[in-house]
């Protein structure tokens, strides 16, 4: 085992006292080509190219002498510490820290940062990374190969948003670029980068008190679900404050997910599904209802994306979903939806038929299928008499994958 490993952070600008001392007495060194090349490496040190850190580790750790990892920005956030203090390697590390390139990307921009969301866009994350993008006004985005400003940008289609595209940070070519989204895609961009994605909504100009959130004003309404007083609406079919407390019990939405709305109605689903972080995509044929999705959204300070469509037509060009609300529609857009393989599915049918039919289409597409019977009667407080009864069919159907050819939820 190595006698002692030292993670350095490397930001650009020159090394610290304890930095240049460690560098000094390794007798192994693994980092990034531009790493290696700095003139503090000793010429007699082993090198290892850090490709895989998990490998890079794996050699650290059978290493008999004194081992330097060096890489950029702060090597504890999203870094390389993490790896590295894995159980299974036995390493001991010290940690000399620098800049994080996301403060350092902010700082180029001139903005405050305690507010932003903060993801990791690899080729398999970057479908969420951008859900993240949809769902929040300020998000900082560390790429990589194949999942650049680019990528994000062409799965952004639709969406306004600013890129602020932060190049090869404390190099001599550090380059700061801003542009719309919509312009990113015709651009080659160089790595490393950190993309800031703002847009949707005006950020507040006061400080919140934890990080990565939006500060909440005092007079936000607090809950979920609420009732349909709030809004001072009568409600439709399928839009009681029960049904929908439970379909998002069954949801589940949360950060990275894309969910689909689907004859949305209020809106009030769709704006606490957001409410939850997840992106939303909202649909319904009324323009009436995209209204209503828009207000509620502004109501709750939150971002969702409304499209005015007939399904199961309109879902064609939507992107791939995590989870779907079913709001109409019947069994052709119970199919339309099953289709595309989302993890979860929730609707309602008001008789038993209607159910029998939404439960073995879905049951047919692959998917584990849970019916209950709900009914709640609202009643006046004041002389406890009945002011509205709710009787529905709840149905909420769960993928089925399979392992080893046996199914699993």
């Amino acid at each position: 085992m190595a006698d002692r490993v030292t993670v350095i952070g490397w930001d650009g600008s020159p090394l610290t006292a304890a930095a240049r001392s460690a560098l000094s007495a390794a007798t192994l060194v693994a980092g990034a080509a531009h790493h290696l090349a700095l003139p503090e490496v000793p010429a007699h040190a082993e090198r290892i190219r850090l490709g895989s850190v998990d490998l890079a580790a794996r050699r650290i750790a059978s290493h008999r002498g004194t081992a330097v990892v060096l890489a950029d920005g702060d090597p504890g956030f999203f870094g390389v510490v993490r790896t590295l203090r894995a159980p299974q390697h036995g390493l001991e590390v010290e940690v000399v820290p620098a800049v994080s390139s996301v403060a350092a990307a902010f700082a180029r921009a001139g903005m405050p940062w305690d507010d932003a969301q903060i993801v990791v866009a690899h080729r398999r994350t970057l479908r969420r990374a951008v859900n993240v993008c949809r769902a929040h006004p300020k998000v900082a985005v560390l790429t990589s190969p194949g999942a650049g400003p680019a990528e994000l940008a062409l799965l952004l289609d639709g969406i306004h948003r600013t890129f602020v595209i932060c190049e090869e940070l404390g190099t001599e070519r550090e380059q700061v670029t801003v542009l719309t989204s919509d312009k990113v895609a015709d651009h080659t961009w160089r790595d490393p980068n950190v993309v800031i994605v703002i847009g949707g909504a005006a950020t507040t100009a006061g400080g919140g008190w934890m990080a990565g959130r939006e500060p909440d004003h005092p007079s936000k309404v607090r809950g979920w679900a609420l009732p349909r007083e709030e809004q001072r609406r009568q409600p439709a079919e399928g839009e009681s404050a029960q049904l929908r407390a439970v379909q998002l019990a069954r949801l589940g939405p949360r950060p990275g997910d894309l969910v689909w709305d689907i004859g949305c109605g209020s809106g009030e689903l769709a704006a606490d599904a957001a409410g939850f972080g997840a992106a939303v995509i909202a649909v319904d044929d009324d323009p009436a209802a995209c209204i209503r999705t828009d207000a509620a959204a502004r109501r709750r300070g939150v971002l969702l994306q409304t499209v005015r469509g007939r399904a199961p037509h309109v879902l064609e060009r939507l992107p791939e979903p995590d989870i779907v609300r079913i709001g109409g529609g019947g069994v052709p857009v119970v199919g339309a939806c099953a289709d595309r393989r989302p993890e979860r599915i929730v609707t309602h049918a008001s008789t038993r038929d209607q159910a029998e039919a939404i439960g073995t289409a879905l049951a047919d597409g692959g998917y584990a299928v849970e019916c209950a019977l709900l009914q709640s009667v609202e009643l006046d407080p004041v002389d406890w008499s009945e002011r509205e009864r709710s009787v529905v069919f709840l149905i909420s159907a769960t993928l089925v994958r399979r392992e080893g050819g046996v199914p699993r939820p």
